[in-house]
């Protein structure tokens, strides 16, 4: 099943490497957004989540704060 999936972050944070390394590892594609440079989108970031912190990642809709792993294997579905 194909996925969309968005993850904000920024570029020194290392919680959204690891949260990209999983997705990658896991081979799930996604959009990178950096925030730090991105006010836009940044904004955009903040009205779904509620949250300035990173990462967070939009997974069809279901909004992830932080990198909860379980959360985010649960809806990719992976195993």
């Amino acid at each position: 099943m194909d996925h969309t999936v968005t993850v904000y972050s920024t570029p020194t944070c290392s919680w959204c490497q690891i949260a990209k390394e999983h997705l990658r590892a896991s081979g799930i594609s996604f959009e990178d957004v950096d925030v730090a440079t991105d006010m836009t989108r940044a904004k955009e970031m903040v009205e779904k989540s509620g949250q300035y912190g990173v990462p967070v990642l939009d997974i069809d809709g279901e909004i992830v704060v932080g990198f909860d792993r379980a959360r985010i294997d649960s809806l990719l579905q992976i195993h």
